[in-house]
């Protein structure tokens, strides 16, 4: 009879009353976001298209929480709740809200992202700035989303009492342990400045192509701690970032995509150097490959057996620098097997006979 009278003496009325405006605040919320994503895709027939898509994908979710979460904040005020109900309540949104504008703001970052991507194309030949200014915005882009990320976590810590008290007891220790801490982590730290040395001075810049430990390949990633090079043959070599700082490799497009291709080729000393000129514009006029900056044969140097013939032509990029030398390397060869066979290198033999 004692638990039926405490549930006959619940306070039904407020509950209800509080469902009531909990529901009213969250539909109107969602009412707001569906008309707002609406309003979006109406005026994206007038405006960039572009624009208003990636605000649509990548702020629609977060703001469909965050709308219905503020207006319930709100309503709380209208709510019957105790005191110590009220504080609660009111402490719970309030973390609910930091995460969710804290995914809102990393929403947005990704948002002007995209509009970067989309006004500089990274696939066209002559990329130097586009990959310059993606180096940068990525490491940036990482760099604040952490910032981020660690600030959010920080005020959702200092709202609770009990950590406020544990940080100012911590207080007295932060000189001993950042020294701590500054030891524990100086590799981490290094990778850090070495991210941000990376980003503004720029040795190598995303889709960059690179010689490292013997390999070509692309910079397919940067972060904060590594590089992801992606090898020719699709194997992707990882390497800490420091390593751009403190050992040598090549980058074949520091300066500018286009690139100077050698081949070369050894013959008999008999073979006449000018057809081989000749062959070389004719290989070269009718092929799309050649940028028409460089068309050079040379005899760079001479064995006891054969002479050394450089071909020297340009291109507007590594991949197809590689493509014309493989090219003019197999017509150069054909050329000279079918027009002087003779001229192909060959061991000589002196025999003399005695009596």
């Amino acid at each position: 009879m004692l638990y039926l009278d405490q549930f006959a003496d619940f306070p039904w009325s407020q509950l209800f009353h509080n469902l009531v405006i909990g529901f009213i605040a969250i539909i109107t919320g969602v009412v707001i976001k569906f008309i707002l994503k609406r309003s979006f895709l109406f005026f994206s027939r007038y405006w960039a298209t572009f624009v208003i898509g990636s605000i649509v994908r990548r702020l629609s979710k977060p703001v469909g929480v965050f709308l219905p979460l503020l207006l319930l904040n709100v309503a709380i005020a209208f709510m019957k709740l105790s005191p110590t109900g009220h504080q609660q309540l009111n402490r719970v949104l309030e973390i609910l809200l930091t995460i969710n504008f804290c995914i809102l703001l990393i929403q947005f970052i990704k948002v002007l992202e995209d509009g970067f991507y989309h006004n500089y194309d990274l696939s066209k030949a002559d990329n130097l700035r586009e990959r310059k200014l993606r180096t940068q915005l990525q490491f940036i882009r990482k760099f604040a989303v952490g910032l981020i990320i660690i600030i959010t976590a920080a005020i959702i810590l200092l709202s609770f009492e009990s950590m406020r008290k544990i940080g100012a007891g911590l207080l007295t220790g932060v000189g001993i342990g950042g020294i701590i801490i500054g030891f524990a982590a100086q590799k981490s730290l290094g990778n850090l400045l070495a991210g941000f040395q990376i980003a503004f001075t720029q040795p190598i810049r995303i889709d960059d192509v690179v010689i490292v430990e013997g390999e070509w390949g692309r910079v397919e990633e940067i972060t904060l701690t590594y590089v992801v090079v992606n090898i020719w043959d699709q194997r992707r070599l990882i390497l800490p970032i420091t390593y751009f700082i403190e050992k040598p490799f090549q980058n074949w497009t520091r300066v500018s995509a286009e690139l100077l291709g050698t081949v070369f080729l050894y013959f008999d000393y008999n073979l006449p150097i000018s057809p081989l000129r000749e062959e070389l514009t004719k290989i070269l006029t009718n092929n799309p490959l050649w940028d028409k900056r460089v068309n050079v044969v040379q005899v760079t140097d001479n064995k006891e057996a054969t002479v050394e013939v450089r071909f020297l032509m340009s291109a507007r990029n590594s991949s197809e620098a590689f493509d014309l030398r493989c090219m003019v390397r197999e017509h150069m060869l054909a050329f000279v097997r079918d027009n002087y066979p003779d001229s192909l290198p060959k061991t000589r033999l002196e025999y003399k006979q005695t009596s």
